[in-house]
């Protein structure tokens, strides 16, 4: 489509950009004076980011009839778009429209073919935001932040020195000036913290770098720079982790920051320590919770998804072999020094199997997080204390369900469901939320309010190729304490105990919500007092009281915004006052493990005053031609027990033994203030906390 002459530079036009603007001498030039200024420039070097869902040919075909696809939902706005108006109930489908990725695409597939429509609909739709949306703010400020980068991508490629386009005075001095008019009212309306600040600033330090010919370009680059340090130093908490808590967001903030370093490095900018600090400190985060098949788990208002080109751009710029072996899927640099990992200010733990085991590929290992930590800073966190995620040869077996929608309008409320406690990996009390979660008439939509649940850890001990969690949540909705230990057994697999006291009765339900991959391969099986689970690579026991009822739910999980698939829930529910629920997470990659939970008769040296808080069993495992037995002393009631079982004695609070096909100890475990006794004499193994 050949771009008509209007859109064209005509020489004999000499209309100057206004001394507002730029500085001297750059306000007196022509249109064509400056494209060629920038396009020989040698001080300054950026370059464009594309989002890649809104950049592909196909993609930018729809655009070029003014035809949208947002979230997984289409709209065609016609011939003139109303910027003012959402077809969708979504607000974030608005959002999307007016941050402008799409014209990215347009500059680029520009840029690449030569073809003027694109250049011609960047210009169509640019003048036509310009000439309806008078308020630089309009939504919110993080859309302004974003668009201004997008149309800085898009001058990135207008004055690629290859390129020989022009476009009319009138239409670059308009471009121009809006966008400095945006950034100058970015810096004055920023959000005052956390992600949405991070990259509005990013926006103003690329603004400022990018044209430094502008007047305001030196106030723009000072004050960015101090403020980016600060709100790196203040938003990355201790242990590296973003204070919003939520695993997505992290990866969006640490994107924009990591886009700044390299931008800074490139153009020999000194960055202060402690951005650099702080920037380090949230890669290390990064390198851990990314699961081993190389995506991150979607807890607290996220998608899933791959970060490892962050890795490996924070191994450019900063170095680290860490961070070079998890990008490669450890193929090159060095393993981290522990598999095992607490980030004790977020309340994160991750558990997973050794980073390098003979004969065993990167992606088959074992890996938990789980969340003992607060609700995070902002409104993106989930009510989800205790919950954890699990997966195990390149598989998600048990998933955190996601986000999947901000919208709330619908006969299904899908945002509240999405954020609710029944739809994580944890117990429900009575149907209750663990936070109060309820509609504001004032607000038009739900929000949390009143006192947040209170996490604990308890302690965390690691050694002998086992780790031992404990944590706690106690809930202002309910009178009920919650605690749950997880006790991961030789990077093999998991023993999960939920223990629920209060002095009535209460309607339990602890859920596990499985991969999509087990819809309608999920069977559940009980034998006597043990019910067990079968999907896709994973074996769920649970070792029941009488009155425990097991059943499969209908749910879904989205690991993308706006897509939901199906995906079934496992509840364990009953109706009691204090009850433990014993759950026996196996992973397996081919054959399903054969397993025998068979409780021990093992002798107390005192009198059990509540015998129902202690768990003493054997679990017989049969892999392939492998049997092993693992036998478990346990007081869950925070009184210490002195057992004896055979030749084994034991006291405290934890004790573990592993026996082999010759009922010989092969390994053992004991938790805080618990000791092994031989003999008479006390083999005493304390885990690391």
């Amino acid at each position: 489509m050949p771009i008509p002459e209007s859109y064209l530079h005509h020489e004999q036009q000499q209309i100057h950009l206004p001394v507002s603007i730029f500085k001297e001498p750059y306000h007196q030039y022509t249109a064509k004076e400056l494209l060629d200024y920038y396009r020989h420039r040698q001080t300054v070097k950026f370059f464009p980011v594309c989002e890649v869902d809104q950049t592909t040919p196909d993609f930018i075909e729809k655009v070029l009839h003014n035809e949208f696809e947002f979230n997984h939902e289409t709209y065609a706005l016609g011939p003139v778009i109303n910027w003012l108006k959402n077809p969708s109930d979504d607000i974030e489908w608005l959002i999307l429209l007016h941050k402008g990725y799409y014209l990215v695409g347009l500059m680029k597939l520009f840029h690449e073919t030569g073809n003027n429509q694109y250049l011609k609909k960047w210009i169509d739709l640019t003048d036509s935001w310009i000439d309806q949306v008078n308020d630089p703010g309009f939504i919110a400020t993080d859309v302004t932040g974003r668009r201004i980068q997008n149309w800085i991508y898009v001058f990135y490629y207008l004055i690629d020195k290859h390129s020989q386009t022009e476009v009319n005075n009138g239409f670059l001095l308009r471009f121009l000036t809006s966008l400095e008019k945006q950034v100058d009212y970015l810096i004055n309306h920023l959000a005052p913290a956390r992600n949405h600040r991070t990259l509005e600033l990013h926006a103003v330090f690329l603004a400022a770098l990018v044209f430094p010919e502008f007047k305001k370009a030196d106030h723009w680059l000072s004050f960015s720079l101090q403020a980016l340090a600060d709100n790196a130093d203040t938003d990355i908490l201790a242990d590296g982790v973003h204070c919003e808590l939520s695993t997505f967001y992290h990866h969006i903030v640490l994107k924009n920051l990591l886009a700044i370093k390299r931008l800074a490095t490139l153009n020999q900018i000194t960055m202060p320590e402690r951005f650099d600090a702080a920037v380090i400190r949230a890669l290390n985060f990064s390198l851990f919770v990314h699961r081993p098949d190389g995506q991150i788990p979607s807890l607290s208002d996220g998608d899933s998804g791959c970060f490892y080109e962050l890795l490996q751009l924070g191994y450019e710029l900063y170095g680290g072999e860490h961070l070079h072996f998890v990008f490669s899927q450890g193929k090159q640099g060095s393993p981290p020094d522990n598999a095992v990992q607490a980030f004790v200010d977020s309340g994160y733990f991750i558990l997973r199997s050794p980073w390098e085991k003979q004969d065993e590929p990167y992606h088959d290992a074992r890996y938990l997080v789980f969340d003992c930590g607060p609700l995070g800073a902002g409104n993106h966190g989930h009510l989800d204390l205790l919950n954890i995620e699990m997966s195990a040869y390149g598989r998600s077996l048990i998933v955190d369900p996601g986000r999947y929608t901000y919208d709330e309008s619908g006969e299904t409320n899908w945002r509240v469901l999405f954020r609710s406690t029944r739809y994580h990996n944890t117990v429900e009390v009575d149907g209750n939320n663990q936070i109060n979660y309820n509609y504001s008439a004032r607000k038009g939509k739900y929000k949390i309010s009143g006192p947040h649940a209170k996490p604990e850890v308890i302690n965390f001990v690691s050694g002998n190729q086992c780790q031992l969690l404990h944590g706690k949540a106690l809930s202002h909705q309910y009178s009920v304490t919650h605690q749950r230990k997880i006790f991961f057994i030789n990077g093999e697999y998991w023993l999960i105990w939920d223990i629920l006291q209060d002095n009535q009765s209460h309607q339990y339900a602890l859920r596990y919500h499985l991969a999509p991959q087990a819809q309608n391969h999920t069977h559940i099986h009980q034998t006597g007092n043990i019910v067990s689970v079968n999907s896709p690579g994973l074996l769920l026991m649970q070792a029941t009281s009488h009155e425990t009822e097991a059943l499969i739910e209908p749910g879904f999980i989205s690991t993308v915004y706006g897509k939901k698939q199906q995906a079934p829930i496992i509840n364990f529910q009953c109706h009691t006052d204090n009850t433990i629920f014993d759950s026996l997470l196996f992973p397996y990659k081919y054959h399903r493990p054969e397993i025998a939970w068979n409780m021990l008769d093992a002798e107390t040296k005192q009198q059990e005053t509540n015998p129902g808080t202690t768990s003493t069993f054997c679990l017989t495992i049969k892999t392939g031609s492998e049997t092993k037995k693992d036998l478990f002393f346990i007081a869950h009631d925070n009184k210490p027990r002195r057992w004896q079982y055979g030749v084994f004695n034991c006291s405290g609070y934890f004790c573990y033994f592993r026996l082999n096909e010759e009922n010989q100890l092969d390994n053992f475990f004991t938790g805080p203030e618990s000791f092994i006794h031989m003999e008479e004499q006390p083999l005493i193994m304390k885990g690391r906390k």
